[in-house]
Order: structure tokens, then C-alpha cells, then sequence
């Protein structure tokens, strides 16, 4: 039995970044790429990319304007946005979209953000969601704005 120090080379050692490392790269293997949305070619003639805190964004994007039953692997993705649009405003539209973007929010991104504050308002055909929120992984604090309606 060898009780002397271990050896550790080609151990498998946990890493951490260094200082003033980029929190969002990996600690080993490949470097990530998140893809811009909605998807489209850059000035180079290759897919665009969107940095990690773009990238969040554009995921709140997606979530917050597709309607359950839209996408076939997750029939349950959404929230359901803008299938209240042309619902008739009141207090319980406004707490019903409130309740619904919450939830969705936290179940389908809840590991990616933290929701800071949130606001949902309906006008006319026109639903705005105000978001503040903290980036997990970056701890970037954003504050968007993302609107989304019916064509009249």
C-alpha cells in the first residue's frame, strides 16, 4: 500500500478559472458558440453568433413569445403571451399574464436568471413585458424590454 503524497498528474483535478478569466468560457473542451436569434448570416457568410448575456436574452425571447402546444418535443414550452392579446384588458388579465410569464420564467429558465422585477402590460394589441433580472452564470444585471403583438 503506498501511503506516500498522491500523485495527481493525469488525475482528473477539479479546475478553476484563474483570475480575471471569462466566467462564460468553459473549463475545458471546446469553446462555446450561442447562435444569434432569430437566426441569420453575419458580414463573414457564417451563422451569427450572440455573446452569453445576448444569448440569454434571446432565450427569454423565445420563451415569453411561443405558445404551448408550438413546439412538438416540449408541447408545454411558452407561456402563452400572445394568445391574451385581444382578450378584453382588466386587473385579472393583467394578474394572469403577470402569474403566467412568472411561472414560465421560472420553470423553463429559473437555472439561467434570477428575476429582479418583473411588469406586464397589455394595451391594445400590443403585450410589453418589462424584465429585470441577474444573469446567473455572469452575474450581469439586466433590465429588457420585450414587446410583442398582432399586426392590425
Amino acid at each position: 500500500m503506498n501511503t506516500g503524497p498522491m500523485n495527481t498528474r493525469g488525475a482528473h483535478a477539479a479546475q478553476q478559472p484563474g483570475p480575471g478569466a471569462d466566467p462564460t468560457a468553459p473549463l475545458h473542451g471546446p469553446a462555446r458558440t450561442d447562435l444569434a436569434f432569430p437566426f441569420r448570416i453575419d458580414s463573414r457568410g457564417r451563422t451569427a453568433e450572440a455573446a452569453y448575456d445576448d444569448h440569454v436574452r434571446d432565450l427569454i425571447e423565445q420563451l415569453l413569445f411561443t405558445s404551448p402546444g408550438e413546439r412538438v418535443m416540449h408541447p408545454d414550452f411558452g407561456c402563452g403571451l400572445l394568445d391574451l392579446v385581444f382578450a378584453p384588458n382588466s386587473p385579472e388579465l393583467a394578474a394572469t399574464l403577470q402569474l403566467s410569464v412568472q411561472a414560465a420564467l421560472q420553470r423553463w429558465l429559473g437555472d439561467v436568471i434570477e428575476i429582479a422585477a418583473l411588469d406586464v402590460e397589455s394595451e391594445d394589441n400590443v403585450v410589453r413585458v418589462e424584465l429585470a433580472y441577474v444573469v446567473r452564470r455572469t452575474g450581469t444585471q439586466r433590465q429588457d424590454v420585450f414587446e410583442g403583438g398582432v399586426a392590425a
